[in-house]
């Protein structure tokens, strides 16, 4: 490809972006497509010749548009939002073009300084110690999982040596994100060392449940190891009583890891950070711009008090990795199990930049405020019920009738292809699950993702 063919279908290719982002509406936000179509669309194998990039656009248009479920869409509301802005966009568009791995400091300067740079700019933003060292890994779960190998060492450094001791215990609550278990098992630790803590009538970690279950399994000789508390969960945006748990954390010397990977980006506005009560007394925290800070997927940042304990969990450098030393010469490879490493602090740079702490948090403000104004529209009508509290963007409620009834009710909006909306399962009743998130979403959006719910009605019942 010749620099002005690039340039003739790099102008396409923004046009198309630019006009699919100022209508996404028009396309449904659930493709109609059933399992293996797409497959069955393309060919079993690759063309033996190169083909032209106008064949290749004309078939992303025709095949690959229609078998997408449409994040960017105002009325995806079934799950974290993830929204790609338009700074976001332009930054990953130039991060692939100089196509850095930041692995060694050496290897690109720019990959390693703007990302200490920017998760700075974070802590800054969102009133957490400055002095935590961060890093950008992929998604909350590969962050747990770092958190719980850090944990690991910090506890039995032997383990890097000699293998996890068996009787190392991670304790987390029933309503955690199924990341914690996966990270444990990751590190090692059997399900059978994994603790689900009870939580209370808003879904909160119980801290003397959590209390009463790490003496027992001291008692029996186990070796607690992490505890992890959730600020926003994934089914209910509930937020553990951190302070509790961080003092016993603090008492039995184990490790806090924070998981805020929703919520944590509601803390640019400052009324919200009463959730971060007791996080600076955490060992780590995940939190994820690209759920609700309008950074494009993947970006999710990893904080510690502790890289001196996260380095030795994971530095491991060949003599063809070696290179000078220097104290402000970071090699990110030594923070995590990655070794490649791509510039995701750039895109983030953009839409920090870009927005500005001011322009992110109005935005979480009015999200939050369309939240609320459905949770009330729910608490007046006497067909349905909130089944838990909405702090934040996220609202579950159910019609008063049988799990079923509102199985159906979810099959019919999300049939509509307007709204799409989750469910989950609170107090053993199916429950349905609205998510405020994306950048175009308004009142108009979730007033029409309602009425979908009420004119399903006459259907399933």
């Amino acid at each position: 490809m010749t620099p002005e063919q690039f340039r003739l279908y790099g102008h396409r290719a923004i046009d198309w972006i630019a006009d699919y982002l100022e209508h996404p509406e028009r396309y449904p936000v659930l493709p109609r497509v059933q399992p293996g179509d797409l497959t069955d669309a393309l060919p079993a194998a690759g063309p033996e010749q190169g083909e032209s990039m106008d064949a290749i656009l004309a078939d992303f248009e025709k095949l690959i548009v229609p078998a997408t479920t449409h994040w960017n869409h105002p009325g995806f509301m079934a799950y974290f939002g993830i929204s790609a802005s338009p700074p976001g966009i332009l930054g990953e568009l130039l991060a692939a073009a100089l196509n850095l791995n930041g692995m060694l400091w050496k290897s690109s300067p720019s990959v390693v300084e703007l990302e200490q740079v920017v998760l700075h700019w974070l802590l800054l933003w969102t009133g957490l110690p400055q002095d935590w060292f961060g890093v950008i890994y992929d998604t909350a779960s590969t962050g747990s999982m770092h958190a719980i190998m850090a944990a690991r060492e910090f506890i039995d450094p032997e383990s890097r040596l000699k293998g996890c001791d068996p009787r190392l215990v991670v304790y987390t609550s029933e309503q955690s994100h199924s990341s914690i278990e996966k990270g444990a098992l990751a590190a090692g630790i059997g399900q059978e060392r994994v603790r689900r803590v009870r939580v209370d009538a808003e879904f909160r970690m119980k801290p003397q449940s959590l209390a009463e279950m790490i003496e027992s399994d001291l008692a029996a000789g186990l070796r607690p190891c992490c505890v992890t508390a959730t600020v926003g969960t994934t089914a209910t945006t509930s937020v553990d009583p951190v302070p509790a748990i961080a003092e016993i954390c603090q008492r039995q010397q184990l490790w806090l890891h924070v998981d805020a990977a929703y919520a944590g980006s509601a803390m640019v506005a400052p009324e919200f950070r009463w959730a971060y009560e007791g996080c600076h007394r955490a060992d780590s925290l995940v939190t994820n711009p690209h759920k609700w800070m309008l950074t494009p997927v993947d970006c999710s940042v990893f904080y510690t008090r502790h890289p001196d304990v996260l380095r030795r969990a994971f530095s491991l450098v060949p003599d063809y990795l070696k290179t000078a030393e220097d104290p402000r010469a970071i090699n990110l490879m030594d923070y995590g199990v990655p070794l490649g490493r791509r510039f995701r602090a750039l895109k983030l740079w953009f839409v920090m930049r870009s927005f500005g702490r001011e322009g992110l948090a109005a935005i979480i403000r009015e999200h939050v405020r369309l939240a609320q104004e459905l949770a009330r529209r729910v608490d007046a009508d006497p067909c349905f019920e909130r089944t838990a509290p909405a702090p934040f963007s996220v609202v579950c409620f159910r019609y008063k009738g049988t799990d079923e009834e509102n199985r159906r009710i979810q099959e019919q909006v999300n049939a509509t292809g307007e709204v799409f909306i989750s469910g989950t399962v609170l107090n053993g009743r199916f429950t349905l699950r609205l998510a405020v998130g994306n950048q175009a979403t308004t009142m108009a959006h979730v007033q029409r993702a309602w009425e979908l719910v009420k004119q399903a009605l006459p259907a399933v019942t």
